[in-house]
């Protein structure tokens, strides 16, 4: 051993670990075991921060219960405030996919743990007779209890920034909702012209969708809460005190402010992922419709002269090395990407959460790296939504409702009152003639200007949640906060005069 390094024993044999680090030769041997030095532990903070509470805890209860002296376990506790702040998330280098159900995971923390308690304590580095990795750092624990329950309280943390994404990016998606509720436009379904809707409308059912995902993901971490702190190796307890689940429950429940609760059979517990697989399920979900909707608003802004056009995208840079001018959809990318990483990474938690066998599944570090990879993208990719695209959308008023005026779809209104053949005769009119239906449906009889107009006018603003536009005289609703239509509807002729006109 030289100053530069210390010598260290484990089952195999002795190694040199370097003199500078907390960590010890079971790290030491991980390090060299799986070399993917891209992704750490130490570079997830929650799962860091976890690992530190669950020591945390276990060292509390250990001393409450007379297991642990308590001048070791309150150097143990300082010394797992420094993991739980931040201070030495570079001591723990092992990668996050690994051999071993996480055990070099846990044997990192408690070398780390326990070389920093040693400082504290006034001891050198590796003076682990006085207080020992494993005999103390990790008294009553196993890897399989403590490695799943500091992933539970590291994805719930994660999570929770998901989240305040999410939230932020629902009320962003609301307030262009407000800003756009005036505006006509055609809807479309399978590309092709359908019924008259406003943009409002479309932006008001992206609000939902989010909205409905911050519901699922809310259910989701329900089920994280439950650990199997106490289990130890395989779920029966053993080498643990009988008070030491239930009392390490209530300790890391007040560390955490979380719901915890001790799973009822720790046997199911300390082999089952489920829990693990419902998250990825729910993020998935909440990929795939962030990424459809970015698919609509690369549709409705593309061109911008020879495509739909109906709305702007706010432009964040340059898009070609030789198209002068060209500027491209690049945040709705982003995301579609990082769904098609997310979806991928589901198969992955999928396949790994079935490969466990008996008692254990060996497999839940790739899990954890799914996951945690999966949520921390997508959050950057929700936030990058939010601040660099939905904030500074514009919508083409004008272009949108002459499209609308022109549409053929507009005839599906008056099938109802015409019936669906005289309608469908309509259309096919307006489609060699090039007229509008409005004009159409009054020029055969069908309807008078006024009848049409007040026709267009119910269905174009028909009562919803958050936009309301009532015809004059309409008292018969029983709506308590009306938003009245405009007055300028009432001196309309004709939609073929203009929808634009109505609202100017």
């Amino acid at each position: 051993m030289s100053a530069l390094t210390r010598r260290e024993h484990d089952l195999l044999g002795d190694r040199d670990v370097p003199g500078q680090v907390l960590w010890g030769i079971h790290t030491l041997r991980a390090i060299e075991n799986f070399p993917l030095p891209a992704e750490p532990v130490g570079s997830y903070r929650d799962l860091v921060r976890a690992l530190g509470l669950v020591k945390k805890a276990a060292a509390i209860s250990n001393a409450e219960l007379g297991l642990l002296p308590h001048r070791l376990a309150r150097a143990i506790e300082s010394a797992c405030d420094l993991v739980i702040a931040g201070d030495l998330d570079d001591q723990f280098p092992v990668s996050m996919i690994q051999g071993g159900a996480g055990t070099s995971t846990n044997m990192n923390a408690n070398e780390v743990i326990a070389n920093a308690a040693l400082e504290i304590l006034g001891h050198p580095r590796g003076a682990y007779e006085v207080l020992h990795p494993n005999e103390h750092v990790n008294l009553g624990q196993s890897t399989n209890d403590v490695y799943p329950t500091a992933l539970k309280l590291a994805a719930s943390m994660a999570s929770s920034s998901l989240l305040a994404a999410l939230l932020e990016l629902q009320e962003e998606f609301a307030g262009k909702a407000r800003e756009f509720d005036h505006i006509i436009k055609i809807g479309r379904t399978q590309l092709q012209d359908a019924v008259p809707m406003t943009l409002g409308q479309e932006f008001r059912s992206y609000e939902v969708m989010v909205g409905e995902d911050v519901a699922r993901l809310r259910e989701a971490l329900v089920h994280l809460h439950e650990i199997n702190l106490g289990a130890t190796a395989i779920g029966t307890g053993l080498n643990a005190h009988p008070d030491y689940a239930a009392l390490a429950r209530e300790n890391l429940e007040k560390l955490t402010g979380l719901p915890l609760t001790t799973a009822p059979n720790l046997v199911e517990a300390t082999q089952d992922c489920g829990s693990f697989v419902l998250l990825s399920g729910t993020l998935k979900r909440t990929a795939i419709k962030l990424s459809k909707i970015c698919n609509d608003l690369r549709l409705l802004s593309s061109g911008p002269r020879a495509g739909l056009a109906e709305i702007s995208l706010p432009p964040r840079q340059a898009g070609s090395s030789i198209m002068p001018g060209k500027v491209n959809p690049v945040i709705p990318e982003f995301v579609n990407q990082v769904a098609f990483e997310i979806i991928g990474n589901d198969m992955t938690i999928s396949m790994a959460a079935e490969a466990g066998q008996l008692q254990l599944n060996a497999f839940e570090p790739i899990i954890a790296s799914s996951l945690f990879r999966g949520i921390a993208h997508l959050m950057v990719a929700v936030g990058s939504l939010s601040e660099h695209c939905i904030a500074g959308i514009t919508a083409h008023e004008q272009h949108l409702r002459s499209l609308a005026e022109s549409s053929i779809g507009l005839v599906t209104v008056f099938s109802p009152i015409i019936g669906y053949t005289e309608a469908s005769r309509i259309a096919a009119e307006a489609m060699t003639s090039g007229r509008s239906v409005t004009d159409l449906i009054v020029s055969h009889g069908f309807l008078s200007p006024e009848e049409a107009d007040r026709i267009l006018a119910n269905c174009l603003f028909k009562e919803s949640e958050h936009a309301r536009y009532r015809s004059a005289g309409d008292a018969s609703d029983a709506d308590p906060h009306p938003v009245e239509r405009p007055p300028e509807w009432n001196d309309r002729r004709s939609m073929s005069e203009g929808v634009a006109h109505a609202l100017d």
